[in-house]
């Protein structure tokens, strides 16, 4: 399940969070490359670690990516496996680097699954991905806590599971697997709505 950003843990435990939420795919030196990157402090990279992945699954899940988690663990692998070439050239804040390499990764999802993808709640194209996330924090957080929960979960898991998924999930709720249909559709309209107006009053 996914939790609001409060999740993340202070000091060791932060750092042993983000070691176990390491990619398979990525072995133990550039991962300890990333967190450096990330902030000189270890316990302090751990956080950014956990949170710079917490909001990569939050990008691909609300772009009705079925498999978020996998998407932002490739990200993280391509951002690890360029840091020679980034560290010597790239100046800012590291976050910003991941959702520009998170959008290549989304289109080059959409390339290989040209099947009709559901409509994304975030709004597109974003140009300022912080403002577009700050304004998602935003709506997310106007919503109940169990709405909050069932949109985030609502989109977790591959294909093999993800019905499955959803009937285990309605079952916990006690409704059929066509009312959490609804129930999840009524929630993303509600957010694209809070979505553009928030983008668009920050724009303006």
């Amino acid at each position: 399940m996914l939790n609001d950003p409060v999740f993340i843990g202070k000091g060791k435990r932060s750092l042993k969070e983000a070691a176990s939420q390491k990619s398979r795919t990525l072995s133990q030196e550039p991962f300890d490359r990333l967190l450096e990157w990330l902030d000189r402090d270890r316990e302090g990279a751990g956080r950014k670690y956990e949170e710079i992945r917490y909001k990569l699954i939050k990008f691909f899940t609300c772009r009705g990516c079925p498999v978020s988690e996998e998407l932002a663990d490739r990200t993280i692998d391509r951002v690890a496996n360029k840091l020679s070439e980034i560290v010597g050239s790239y100046t800012g804040e590291p976050a910003l680097y991941f959702y520009g390499v998170a959008r290549n990764i989304y289109l080059e999802y959409l390339k290989k699954n040209s099947a009709p993808q559901p409509r994304p709640i975030l709004p597109e194209p974003a140009d300022d991905v912080e403002q577009v996330h700050a304004c998602l924090d935003q709506c997310l957080d106007q919503l109940p806590p169990d709405g909050r929960e069932l949109i985030l979960n609502y989109y977790q898991g591959d294909r093999a599971i993800k019905i499955e998924h959803r009937k285990r999930l309605a079952q916990r709720l006690g409704i059929p697997v066509n009312a959490l249909r609804i129930r999840a559709h009524r929630i993303r309209v509600g957010l694209q709505e809070c979505l553009r107006r928030c983008v668009g009053e920050q724009q303006l």
